[in-house]
């Protein structure tokens, strides 16, 4: 009897448990409040709390239960993660929910876009300096494009090994958009320009739609074929859309293929937060490297939105808090965007203009990637 009760605590969590796994379980749960109490991203922020959870039940190794072990249910989840397979399909629901409209009726949003991806190289060399290799750093230096799926098939690429941290860090950065951009907008900007009230969007025609993610994915691609995974699923997933011949499809795309996709997304990279593994002083500067690279392409749209005003007409002015919707948090920026314009004017409406560079930065942020990639691959 006395040896079946040692091989029973031997087996269970209680004979395994690490303070590291307690920790990751209370992160978890932090999670799970944060998306119910605050709506930060539940539907992300739900599936990876929930992970976390699982991920740090001790157990003996070979049960025949992990995500690192061949076979089992957890591993094959995880597989499409280390292997970059949800992202594109992550990009292609993207793409079907997305109107590239207040791109296409004003083009010059299109720099904001670009310019907010100054976080990743900024980031970048900021690993660099911290002794992270360089394939290490450019996957590190992605989450400031504030895009979760980028993150994951760039780390899958260049740092597998840690793909958990930052995953885990670009998901909880684009959940905190509200309360880490907010501070930042409102320290670079001046009170009149907070009010500047932006020429309504022009009417974009539905041969413009159809055209653009033909011509966009043709001219992006050529340029970067290492973005083609990402972007050919977004302009395909949004040709599905404004062609009004396929609706059933780009509905399924939206919908039941995003929601399924992000569940098993969510949960497969809170799986992996395993303490062991996770809790690690690379993890943490990671982390550090992460909201630095929030905060610095943040900073740089809004900037380069003050630097684009210099050489524009009056009634041509850009309000520069759109330019914190470079990242691609879509739409998250570009309601805090709003919501902050609203603060200093009920009157002012941002939301649609400020999803020009939202969606660029979406693009923008595939484009990062697609360099990245070739070129820090050769070092590994």
């Amino acid at each position: 009897m006395l040896d079946f009760l040692h091989d029973f605590l031997a087996n269970s969590g209680f004979g395994n448990l690490a303070w590291g796994n307690v920790a990751m379980a209370v992160v978890g749960g932090a999670f799970i409040y944060l998306a119910i109490t605050r709506h930060y991203e539940p539907l992300l922020l739900i599936p990876i709390g929930f992970g976390m959870i699982v991920g740090n039940i001790p157990f003996p190794e070979g049960m025949g239960i992990g995500y690192r072990e061949d076979g089992t249910v957890l591993n094959v989840l995880y597989d499409g993660v280390r292997r970059g397979w949800f992202p594109p399909l992550i990009f292609l629901g993207i793409g079907a929910m997305t109107d590239f409209s207040a791109l296409l009726s004003n083009a010059k949003l299109l720099f904001l876009g670009a310019a907010a991806q100054v976080g990743i190289f900024a980031t970048l060399l900021g690993a660099l300096a911290l002794d992270f290799s360089a394939p290490e750093a450019g996957a590190i230096g992605i989450i400031g494009g504030a895009d979760g799926p980028t993150a994951i098939f760039l780390s899958s690429k260049l740092a597998p090994h840690l793909l958990g941290a930052i995953a885990v860090s670009a998901y909880s950065y684009m959940a905190l958009v509200p309360v880490i951009q907010p501070p930042i907008m409102k320290l670079l900007t001046t009170d009149r320009e907070r009010r500047i009230k932006m020429k309504p969007p022009r009417m974009v025609s539905r041969r413009e739609k159809i055209l653009f993610p033909i011509i966009g994915f043709i001219a992006t691609c050529f340029v970067v074929p290492g973005a083609l995974n990402l972007l050919g699923m977004l302009f395909f997933g949004n040709l599905l859309k404004e062609s009004g011949v396929t609706e059933r499809l780009a509905v399924t795309a939206r919908t039941s293929l995003i929601d399924a996709i992000t569940i098993i997304l969510g949960f497969s990279v809170g799986v992996s937060t395993e303490a062991r593994s996770f809790l690690t002083t690379r993890s943490l500067l990671i982390f550090a490297l992460g909201a630095l690279s929030f905060a610095v392409a943040t900073a740089g749209g809004v900037l380069f939105a003050k630097a684009m005003n210099l050489f524009l007409a009056d009634g041509d002015k850009i309000n520069p808090l759109i330019g914190a919707a470079g990242v691609s948090a879509v739409p998250d920026s570009a309601r805090v965007v709003h919501q902050v314009g609203q603060e200093y004017d009920k009157s002012n409406f941002l939301l649609m203009h400020a999803m020009g560079p939202n969606v660029a930065g979406v693009i923008g942020s595939a484009i990062a990637a697609g360099v990245l990639w070739p070129v820090l691959s050769k070092l590994m």
